[in-house]
């Protein structure tokens, strides 16, 4: 009899069990490859976008150099991204996102490895070009190319999740910060490569499985403008379009003030008197909005034309830049931090799918990596000149108004982005450059 129970009873434990890993079990894949490619960015980003500032602040501290030679590392660290861009896409589109991925972040943890052993500008400058290119090629590239491939029905959902991993590596900014008053830069640096090296195979793993030829349509699709089945642009054919240099310009416009809120953010904030730990709070703040904001802006930009509410969010991160520039105090630091997360989150997802919605999937990285060519150049540019301008004139106010007047251009830029004609579907593709 007690045996009897006993097997009822565990029957009922392990029933909730069951239930659960038949779900998990009959869960797409492609959810699976949205959420590793966020913690994917969660690691790569985290580090050198959203807390490079706080590492940046520490290296002031130690070496004592200027603002423009310290920050500009991020300047330089992002050639890397501009010049093996298009390599980088297409090698994803050849290869496969998993192979990039493991050698990216193993080359980024080698540079993280050699960045916590610098002496030196020119070994300063040498470990982070390495680890910022390995990190790239290994990070946001072959994520959101894996995931274009898994989600054609929910493009902008899935690449939202990915640019969420990215937000979420700011609330471990504190920690960061924390590591580095507890422990040093260096140490910290050495960690953060050790960790990349571990988790490459586990990445490769996750993302090596192809995605299906035909994949579940959801059941409603209210609003939906695009077809999946569409024919797919050549990199060749895409670059021809008006809405290619549209898109591609408008990023780039924005991503002008993303590069300068990754490299001087926290300078800035301890500029006008928060201590490091202070300003690090910061981070978190806009990163948890920001998350929300991409969930929100993708399920949105799945729904509607994505041009209209990437203007709209696009405008909002110009106005959190104009805020930015006037910071004082926390409370006005928190007004920037509600702004920019609710612009950068929101526009971030619909940016990059409007390029899978326009131009397929069969050259998506490549596509993409061209496009990224031309917003690379821009962020390389931006927390050096930003940095320098800051040297010159002591304060960042004017650099910032003149990158929140970039993003509010793209803004508007955008609206003109319409969907290119494939060649194939008309004799003439509207929207093709002439």
């Amino acid at each position: 009899m007690d045996q009897e129970r006993a097997r009822a009873t565990n029957a009922g434990l392990a029933s909730p069990f069951r239930a659960v890993s038949g779900r998990i079990r009959k869960t797409y894949y492609g959810w699976w490859v949205a959420l590793t490619g966020a913690v994917n960015a969660l690691i790569t980003s985290g580090p050198t976008f959203q807390g490079s500032s706080a590492i940046f602040t520490a290296v002031e501290a130690e070496f004592g150099w200027s603002r423009a030679l310290v920050s500009g590392v991020a300047s330089f660290g992002r050639v890397g991204g501009a010049i093996f861009g298009p390599l980088e896409g297409y090698l994803a589109d050849r290869l496969g996102p998993a192979r990039i991925t493991l050698i990216g972040l193993i080359v980024g943890g080698l540079g993280f490895i050699m960045f916590s052993r610098v002496q030196n500008a020119f070994a300063y400058y040498g470990a982070y070009i390495v680890l910022a290119t390995g990190f790239s090629f290994g990070g946001f590239t072959p994520a959101v190319t894996a995931v274009n491939s898994w989600m054609r029905h929910r493009r902008a959902t899935g690449i939202s999740i990915v640019i969420g991993g990215s937000s979420l590596g700011g609330a471990l900014v504190p920690a960061l910060a924390w590591g580095i008053t507890a422990h040093g830069w260096r140490m910290t640096s050495l960690g953060i490569g050790v960790l990349a090296i571990v988790s490459a195979p586990v990445f490769y793993f996750l993302l090596s499985k192809k995605p299906p030829i035909d994949q579940p349509a959801p059941k409603r699709r209210p609003g939906r403008r695009v077809d999946p089945s569409s024919p797919d642009f050549t990199a060749g054919e895409a670059i021809r379009t008006k809405a290619f240099w549209l898109i591609s310009l408008s990023h780039t416009l924005a991503n002008l003030s993303t590069a300068t809120v990754s490299a001087h953010v926290i300078l800035h904030l301890t500029d006008v008197g928060l201590s490091l730990a202070t300003a690090s709070t910061v981070v978190p703040v806009f990163a948890v909005i920001g998350f929300t904001f991409q969930i929100v802006g993708g399920l949105v930009g799945d729904r509607m034309d994505k041009r209209y509410p990437a203007s709209v969010f696009l405008i909002i991160q110009a106005a959190s830049m104009v805020a930015l520039a006037y910071v004082s105090n926390y409370p006005s630091a928190m007004l920037f931090a509600v702004l920019w997360g609710i612009g950068f989150g929101g526009r971030t997802p619909m940016l990059h799918a409007m390029r899978g919605d326009y131009f397929g999937t069969k050259a998506f990285g490549t596509i993409l990596g061209l496009s990224g060519l031309m917003m690379a150049v821009g962020m390389t540019a931006a927390p050096f000149l930003v940095g320098l301008a800051f040297d010159i004139q002591g304060t960042y106010r004017w650099a910032f108004l003149v990158v929140a007047a970039a993003c509010a251009a793209g803004g508007v830029l955008i609206l003109f982005a319409v969907r290119p004609v494939h060649p194939s579907q008309a004799g003439v593709a509207k929207g093709s450059v002439t």
